[in-house]
């Protein structure tokens, strides 16, 4: 009989303790799953109709306007789900980097044929760009001789995560991974430092041939260097790369240079402009049949959504 009750009670004492842990099991992975909805930057699709309701309500006019638009989305354009993106100086290259790796986009062919890991000494030491030590790392501002080993460091990041993504065939877990990787802050930041001194390098090399008449260069650099705040590459980076991610975004110039860069088409619906030609607009115009295509959605020019196309 001792023997009996010492049994019951330990398999009473094993089932609550197997109730407490499964109870804390189920705590804590609640706790994980809302941390990490909370540091995504790209948010799970929503239905789009339903998104706009919740954050166009009213009879304003600038509500019954987006209401409007928004139906011309769903029905004429076939865009059924939006992705949030989170709206901070980063907003427009978060929404074009995270579509590049979600669809499984590999390197532009000029990366492939080069090492882009060398690319902040190759300016340094072939090209003597020692004006570059005034990089901006978004809200980090000049780093000193330092900003070479923190470009490599982002490049590095780029590179292994970009490489790793494109490979996987399967569709959903490439979106898990692209999930992961947009939730982690810092390693999401230096994707967009590689990506921001990429579009600083084009530039530099864009110039050097321009100066010396070698070769046929694209027209949006003529466009670039017209504009006072960016008639050479050291005034381009102060004027318009350090201030990227801190205190401003991408403008229309700087849109146009990332889609040629990524060797895709950004077409990019601009609700502000809807009943004119400039509601839908390319980045860049000029661009390749072979190219990718990929979406963005804006309101105002300067928050930019990811739209899901559904035929």
């Amino acid at each position: 009989m001792l023997g009996m009750s010492c049994l019951i009670a330990a398999l009473w004492y094993c089932r609550r303790l197997y109730t407490y842990l499964a109870q804390l099991l189920k705590w804590w992975s609640r706790y994980l799953q809302k941390k990490f909805i909370k540091n995504l930057s790209v948010m799970a699709e929503v239905d789009l109709l339903g998104y706009c309701a919740r954050e166009w309500k009213g009879e304003t006019k600038q509500a019954i306007q987006m209401r409007k638009v928004y139906e011309e989305l769903f029905w004429r354009h076939h865009i059924k789900y939006i992705r949030q993106v989170r709206g901070d100086h980063y907003c427009a290259l978060r929404a074009v980097l995270f579509w590049v790796f979600s669809q499984g986009i590999s390197f532009p062919s000029w990366m492939k044929e080069r090492d882009i890991l060398k690319l902040p000494e190759k300016l340094l030491y072939s090209q003597g760009c020692n004006w570059i030590q005034q990089y901006s790392f978004g809200p980090e501002r000049y780093t000193g001789s330092n900003v070479f080993g923190k470009l490599r460091k982002c490049i590095e990041t780029l590179k292994a995560n970009w490489t790793e993504i494109s490979g996987v065939k399967d569709k959903d877990e490439r979106g898990n991974m692209c999930n992961i990787l947009f939730s982690d802050e810092s390693k999401e930041y230096k994707l967009y430092e590689a990506i921001k001194f990429i579009m600083l390098y084009q530039v530099i090399e864009a110039y050097e041939q321009m100066k010396n008449g070698q070769g046929h260069v694209p027209r949006l650099f003529s466009l670039l260097f017209a504009r006072d705040t960016s008639s050479d590459p050291l005034s381009f980076m102060m004027n318009h790369l350090n201030p990227l991610g801190d205190t401003g975004g991408l403008q229309q110039v700087e849109m146009i240079l990332l889609g040629y860069l990524l060797e895709v088409k950004i077409r990019v619906y601009r609700l502000c402009k809807f009943n004119t030609e400039e509601f839908q607009v390319n980045y860049p115009e000029e661009y390749h049949r072979e190219w990718h295509e990929i979406y963005l959605l804006t309101e105002d020019d300067h928050h930019y959504h990811i739209p899901i196309i559904s035929i």
